[in-house]
């Protein structure tokens, strides 16, 4: 595997029943999969890690900034899944939403921008507010800036510029979603119900799966999207669909080719979780069923871990925590709550709140 993070670690974690064995690739030694499988330190281009991997029966990555460099060397002796063209398509935002129009997925106007003057013409066409992006390397908020009046383009072009840049239109959406989609070797293709995203500082905080209040026709929309990805890039693995609701309307974000943090609440949420899928899907295992057991949120513990006590008092709440080294704004853990109904889930959710996030209800 490509990267040795959190999502590394709970894929070997979910792998190991299965019987397999996992070699970890990623240039920082303290990452958290190091804890639970092998891990050499290496860049991902070097011959060291190549070699390495060369000598598995498949390659996968838990992040999409992986250099397609390596995956090319890699798909010469190995196969990787999901492969070349999804990494690429995700590296960068352009080639993204590209890709949606191509495939008459629904997005907000998007524009090209190069130089300070692009920029002022496209925003003739979006209007205020609009989010200028950086096409690549963006993540977790990062590589953005919302413009809300003139008065703001010079910073943030000065800012964000010097490197490829994406303009986009807002879309006034009243919540975001997410759809995990998984397509096996035989082309077998399953989805998870759709979760509902909260963020701060563009940070995910909580999802709740299913989505509430999510209608027959918005699901058959979204798991249309996600089969037209998964067969135009020939994908294998997990696949996220971010979108925005908007209107009764969805509106596609951007595709993250992996194992993705808005479906943590499946590892005890559902009957079979993302990563037991994702790993079924590339070794070429059937997939199993990604039916909910009962509605669920995910919890986002970002900067400091809570009290384990205090967050496992609370009934059905599962604490899983990453063994990072705290820092501001980064994800440390998550919890996992579960509940037999949704009046149920809230009244937990209530309890459970302020003992990750002190100060909140």
């Amino acid at each position: 595997m490509l990267g040795a993070g959190q999502l590394g670690r709970m894929l070997a974690l979910a792998g190991y029943p299965l019987g397999l064995r996992f070699q970890f690739v990623d240039p920082s030694a303290d990452s958290p999969a190091g804890e639970v499988a092998p891990l050499l330190e290496a860049d991902y281009t070097s011959s060291a890690a190549l070699d390495a991997l060369a000598t598995c029966d498949v390659v996968t990555y838990e992040f999409e900034n992986v250099p397609v460099l390596a995956v090319q060397a890699l798909e010469r002796s190995v196969p990787v899944h999901p492969g070349l063209r999804a990494l690429a398509v995700s590296q960068d935002r352009l080639l993204e939403k590209r890709c949606f129009r191509e495939l008459g997925i629904p997005t907000a106007p998007f524009f090209d921008v190069a130089s300070q003057a692009e920029l002022d013409r496209a925003l003739v066409q979006t209007g205020f507010p609009a989010v200028l992006k950086t096409r690549r390397l963006g993540y977790d908020g990062k590589g953005q800036r919302v413009l809300r009046a003139a008065s703001d383009v010079a910073p943030a072009f000065r800012e964000l510029g010097g490197v490829p840049l994406l303009l986009e239109g807002f879309v006034a959406f009243e919540r975001e979603l997410s759809l995990l989609a998984v397509r096996g070797r035989t082309g077998e293709t399953a989805f998870y119900p759709l979760a509902e995203n909260h963020h701060a500082d563009g940070i995910l905080r909580l999802s709740l799966a299913p989505a509430p209040n999510v209608t027959q026709e918005l699901t058959a929309a979204a798991e249309r999207y996600g089969r037209a990805l998964l067969d135009h890039l020939g994908y294998f693995g997990v696949l996220a669909l971010e979108l925005f609701e908007a209107k009764g309307s969805l509106y596609a974000n951007e595709i993250a080719p992996r194992v993705h943090n808005s479906g943590h609440h499946t590892i005890e949420g559902s009957r079979t979780s993302q990563f037991e899928n994702h790993l079924r899907a590339v070794v070429g295992l059937p997939l199993g069923s990604t039916e909910p057991v009962g509605p669920a949120a995910m919890l986002n513990c970002i900067g400091s871990m809570p009290d384990a006590r205090a967050v496992l008092a609370v009934p059905d709440a599962h604490l899983h925590d990453y063994g990072k080294v705290p820092r501001d704004g980064r994800k440390l853990g998550h919890v996992t709550l579960r509940a037999s109904d949704a009046r149920t889930l809230a009244e937990r959710l209530a309890l459970l709140r302020p003992k990750i996030w002190p100060g909140s209800s």
